[in-house]
């Protein structure tokens, strides 16, 4: 077998086997921002296999206006959807379903 067939065989397998990757070896970690007039107080991130919120992400820390944070929602159970609930320093609460964490990479709150 001549090298350059050699080199597109080894090349197209590489490519093959990154392009059939599971769900367990995607990428779960989401920059949060909270762009808006009002601090994030409370931030959870449930996957859709879950009837609960969980726990809250932020814990002892706060989400300031202006200023983002980095959550790795790798759970464990392989799911890519989840629903992210943010309260805020004015009681409002904000709800957004079916985020798929496994393609994006920043969420944004306006």
């Amino acid at each position: 077998m001549k090298r350059r067939t050699i080199f597109k065989t080894a090349l197209a397998a590489i490519v093959a086997s990154t392009m059939a990757m599971p769900a367990a070896a995607l990428d779960r970690r989401v920059t949060i921002i909270n762009d808006t007039n009002f601090t994030i107080v409370r931030f959870y991130g449930s996957n859709k296999g879950t009837d609960s919120w969980e726990e809250d992400i932020l814990g002892r820390d706060v989400l300031r206006p202006g200023q983002r944070v980095r959550i790795d929602f790798d759970d464990g159970t392989g799911y890519c959807k989840f629903d992210f609930k943010a309260v805020f320093d004015d009681d409002d609460v904000l709800v957004a379903n079916d985020i798929n964490v496994c393609k994006i990479g920043t969420y944004t709150y306006h």
